[in-house]
């Protein structure tokens, strides 16, 4: 019955100035359409996400690293799903966390062969966005709003962020991970158009839950912040 979602505090000034003139646009104030850091729609953030990914295809094709991890609500948008198409034809190992809808069917030779989809449903309503793209080694990772739907891309006004942050962006890559490596709360989509419980899948009872292992590293991070406030 809780929603879960993520936030970035910076005291960065480009994503303060950029936070300013967004709200600026809102109350009619500017008609910026660029920013310096903040991908927006719908002006950017559908073409700054396809060359992100094109990027990747970029990258495998010339033997670098190449991978693209979405974690999101739903996908769904035309446009985007084509680009993961051609992204996994290329190469790149894409693995996507979608909570509900998603228009991509993974693991289709030819199609879609390096692509693994997953859902993640437990006992809190999992509503982050997150983006990460190997970038050849030198990961970007991205926070925000967007769902990958022609609303939310063409018709909404939404902001996804860099995250530059080193600590951060570790954070990010665990907590993908650990949603990747879930045997308990996930259901993988198979090429037949078919969900399947992991549970099932493999045979056996899940050991690895990733909101037990976020419950235990907030109680952690809760514990060791009052022990140095005591002291």
């Amino acid at each position: 019955r809780l929603d879960t979602d993520l936030g970035l505090f910076s005291c960065r000034p480009e994503l303060g100035a950029d936070a300013t003139e967004l709200f600026n646009v809102l109350t009619c104030l500017s008609r910026q359409r660029e920013f310096c850091r903040f991908l927006v729609a719908p002006d950017g953030l559908r073409s700054r996400a396809l060359e992100l990914i094109d990027c990747e295809a970029a990258n495998a094709r010339a033997g670098r690293e190449a991978r693209v991890i979405i974690k999101i609500n739903h996908l769904v948008d035309p446009g985007m799903v084509s680009a993961l198409y051609a992204a996994s034809a290329a190469g790149v190992t894409i693995d996507l966390i979608v909570r509900t809808v998603c228009s991509v069917v993974p693991g289709v030779p030819g199609l879609s062969p390096t692509v693994h989809l997953r859902s993640v449903v437990g006992e809190y309503l999992e509503h982050s966005r997150v983006l990460g793209f190997a970038n050849g080694g030198t990961w970007e990772w991205y926070l925000g709003s967007a769902d990958f739907m022609e609303r939310n891309l063409d018709r909404r006004v939404e902001v996804v962020i860099p995250v530059e942050d080193a600590d951060a962006r570790a954070r990010l890559r665990d907590l993908c991970e650990e949603m990747l490596t879930d045997d308990r709360n996930s259901w993988q989509l198979g090429s037949d158009g078919v969900w399947r419980s992991t549970e099932e899948i493999t045979g056996k009872e899940g050991t690895r839950s990733v909101f037990r292992a976020l419950k235990s590293r907030a109680l952690e991070g809760a514990t060791a912040s009052t022990r140095t406030s005591m002291d």
